[in-house]
């Protein structure tokens, strides 16, 4: 029984240890997109269809954000499924549906990679 709940101990941190570090990695890359003059609208915005890590607009271009903390730029894109981009888009209908400004912006789905050592990377119009 001890056995059994050490694991979970286990897994409990190791899911606490990588929930910090996306929400750093969602911080550094809000800042990032902050300097390159994107002004941000929501973080961690959340629906029941999914999750958006970060809402940010420059002009007239809503961006739908992803944020992905992980060893290089490859592994960053290719962490970004098919499944998770339905989810992202579903979620971003949700909140355009919400906007009364929504027809007057274009939109567009990025990601923004954090990796150890260097400055984020962001791929613009990624899917």
């Amino acid at each position: 029984m001890a056995q059994r709940d050490e694991r979970g101990d286990e897994v409990t941190r190791k899911r606490r240890r990588a929930e910090r570090r996306g929400h750093v990695s969602e911080y550094l890359a809000a800042v990032f997109l902050l300097l390159k003059g994107y002004r941000i609208l929501a973080v961690r915005y959340r629906t029941k269809g999914g999750e958006i890590d970060l809402i940010v607009r420059k002009g007239d271009v809503v961006v739908f954000v992803e944020v992905k903390a992980r060893v290089g730029e490859r592994e960053a894109i290719d962490a970004v499924s098919l499944f998770a981009q339905k989810r992202i888009r579903a979620a971003s209908d949700i909140w355009l549906a919400r906007r009364k400004d929504a027809h007057r912006l274009s939109q567009r789905y990025d990601i923004v990679a954090i990796i150890p050592g260097r400055l984020p990377r962001h791929f613009q119009d990624a899917f």
